[in-house]
């Protein structure tokens, strides 16, 4: 076991692809991931498996579409049997470590995990299950609104930087601890954080970084509503679009402080890469770097996620690893590609791993070689009436829903997706054969009736357990203060020398 390289994830939240062409572009001001990509084969077309949080997380862990998990939403349980990253490599003599998010619904917060250094930022339990047997219901309280586009702004503290300050002090203090040898196993630790997802408020240290900056509004200016497909429609309506009067200068202070936001987490993701560093660790690590989904940022006048559009479904994946040359590969990827490189990458026999994954090791892929997969993406969750599937394949982009007219997008050609090909007959040939792909890919009345059980039970469930005493799933951090610095049953000389590091330098 000690061959075997260490694993550092480094996830983030809500970070648009688009902004990753060949790592970060060059109008951000982010040296540390830089620096990062300089060392990393980058994939430039890497693609979410759900454009939402918990379902993009439990298939990023599992490898997995949302049709296998069952995680359609973002109060959808992610069952306690299904294979992750993490069971996987502490199957193998893997320490496993999460600091951050995971979205993780249900009473099982650790999916494999055996350490948690915090808790999570969103709630554990069904309360935020969508209902399809309502279409159109907004539920106020917890729903997306505009106001995160009016709030935009600065702040020195808000709920998410409290939250990510927190994730990488913990990470830091845990790579301390696997520089100390603390751990006689690998260590695979994920560090998870949920900048620069919405709110666009963003400290002034890195707010100034950008007065001056040229992106602070979209390529494709704001489409009348009834210019828009029907899904996009329907994402208008469940952000509450209609109370909202959006102003230029609303989104240029929300594309600000998003920008502001990944130079916050340049910094954050730096002071981890130094620790790495500073403990010697970082010839033997493989670093890989990602987001759950990305964010529309006001492209077409749509905001968040919830679509298969390039800007909310689009996530840089960059992957250093000593054994791979420096590249940038174009190639149509997917973050459900994850959980089978880390497996390629550890060692472990590939054979037990593929049963259980709808992804490809992208290890051959990194080195040079081909893929031959298409990238495959659902969402079924809020802003929808029924399930919607992706397939993203050489340059095409084709999306499905039973209830709205195909779509065909180009992507190369037509990088923001304004020409629905779909019935161009130029085209015919194409539109048909993605349909049948689709068709032999998905049963869509299956996936359907899957969805309304599902929320049916939980809105049942929930209303249930949230009647009388209340007992919560949400994970809670464990710190044994005996355990820690000096106590009387150690002994002062062993604890001074190691704790220490480097010793005798």
């Amino acid at each position: 076991m000690k061959n075997r390289k260490n694993v550092l994830i480094l996830m983030v939240d809500q970070l648009n692809g688009t902004l990753f062409p060949n790592g970060p572009a060059e109008f951000l001001h982010a040296p540390n991931l830089k620096r990062l990509a300089e060392q990393s084969v980058r994939f430039e077309n890497a693609y979410t498996a759900s454009p939402l949080c918990a379902p993009g997380r439990a298939s990023f862990m599992s490898g997995q579409l949302p049709r296998r998990t069952g995680v359609y939403d973002n109060a959808a349980e992610f069952a306690s049997d299904i294979p992750t990253y993490a069971h996987h490599l502490r199957r193998a003599g893997y320490t496993t470590c999460l600091s951050g998010k995971m979205h993780f619904v249900g009473p099982d917060q650790m999916h494999g995990f055996e350490e948690r250094l915090t808790t999570d930022i969103y709630p554990a339990d069904f309360g935020w299950t969508p209902d399809y047997r309502k279409p159109g219901e907004r539920i106020d309280w917890w729903y997306h609104n505009m106001g995160s586009v009016t709030g935009a702004g600065i702040a020195e503290i808000s709920n998410q930087m409290e939250y990510d300050d927190d994730v990488a002090f913990q990470a830091v203090r845990k790579i301390y601890d696997y520089g100390r040898g603390k751990y006689d196993r690998p260590f695979c630790l994920t560090v998870s954080f949920t900048h620069p997802h919405d709110p666009y408020v963003a400290r002034r240290k890195y707010w100034d970084l950008y007065e001056d900056c040229e992106h602070l509004l979209p390529d494709v200016p704001a489409m009348d509503y009834e210019d828009h497909d029907p899904h996009s429609k329907r994402i208008f309506d469940a952000n509450d679009w209609r109370n909202f009067d959006i102003t230029e200068e609303d989104i240029r202070r929300s594309r600000r402080a998003y920008f502001a936001n990944i130079s916050y987490l340049d910094d954050k993701i730096g002071e981890i890469i130094a620790a790495l560093d500073a403990m010697h660790l970082a010839e033997d690590t493989t670093i890989l770097f990602v987001s759950d989904h990305g964010d529309m940022l006001g492209e077409r006048g749509l905001w968040f996620k919830m679509t298969f559009f390039e800007g909310s479904s689009r996530v840089p994946l960059m992957i250093a690893d000593r054994d791979f040359a420096a590249r940038h590969v174009t190639t149509p990827v997917s973050t459900l590609d994850v959980l089978p490189t880390v497996c390629d990458l550890a060692g472990i026999d590939m054979s037990e791993i593929m049963p259980w994954t709808d992804g490809t090791s992208l290890v051959s892929l990194a080195g040079g070689g081909e893929r031959t997969e298409p990238v495959l993406m659902e969402y079924a969750a809020e802003a929808s009436y029924a399930p919607l599937v992706g397939i993203r394949e050489g340059d095409w982009k084709y999306v499905h829903c039973e209830l709205d007219p195909p779509q065909l997008f180009n992507v190369a050609d037509d990088p923001h997706e304004l020409t629905n090909l779909a019935g161009d007959p130029a085209h015919a040939d194409t539109a048909v054969r993605f349909a049948e792909k689709a068709g032999q890919k998905w049963d869509m009345s299956g996936f359907d009736a899957a969805v309304r059980q599902s929320q049916a039970r939980r809105w049942i469930v929930y209303e249930a357990l949230r009647n009388g005493a209340y007992f919560p799933w949400d994970y809670q951090p464990l710190q044994k203060a005996s355990e820690r610095y000096m106590r009387n049953h150690m002994d002062l000389n062993t604890v001074e020398e190691t704790q220490r590091f480097p010793r005798g330098d």
